[in-house]
């Protein structure tokens, strides 16, 4: 089933990129149902805490009735960012399926490994990392062309 839930957040990470946001994507699944789809809304809304993550998490405890996502999974096309790593570990969700990994800046998997939390979720590697890192590459490279037209 993760390879269906990541599909699921790949195609926010494309809705995203259209909206002209990073293309970050996020799905949460508890037993097996989605309970939160979104993506990157940051641009948008002018505001720095409305990554892919935060968003679904606000969505999850809605629609959970509780902020405790135990028996969660998130899947996201992004590494989370400390920010997000931050509210998952404070939600308790149980499991995070990332896409591409950060490597500009200490990220989820890092943060993990080099702190002692009070939670501690499951992480693992979608096999569609490549692709959901050609997605972000692809985002900023168009990114940068604009600015360089902009520019000259």
């Amino acid at each position: 089933m993760d390879d269906f839930f990541m599909q699921l957040a790949m195609e926010e990470a494309r809705l995203a990129a259209l909206e002209d946001e990073i293309p970050v994507g996020a799905v949460i699944v508890y037993r097996g149902e989605v309970i939160a789809k979104t993506h990157n809304r940051k641009e948008h809304l002018e505001n720095a805490t409305k990554h892919a993550e935060i968003e679904a998490i606000d969505m999850a405890t809605k629609a959970k009735g509780n902020w405790y996502l135990d028996e969660c999974t998130l899947y996201v096309t992004m590494e989370p960012c400390m920010m997000c790593t931050g509210a998952i570990v404070l939600s308790r969700i149980d499991r995070v399926v990332i896409g591409a990994l950060e490597k500009r800046w200490p990220a989820m998997t890092t943060l993990l490994e080099q702190h002692q939390f009070n939670h501690h979720p499951d992480v693992d590697l979608s096999r569609y990392s490549k692709e959901c890192s050609r997605m972000l590459s692809e985002y900023f490279r168009k990114k940068r062309q604009e600015r360089l037209l902009k520019d000259n």
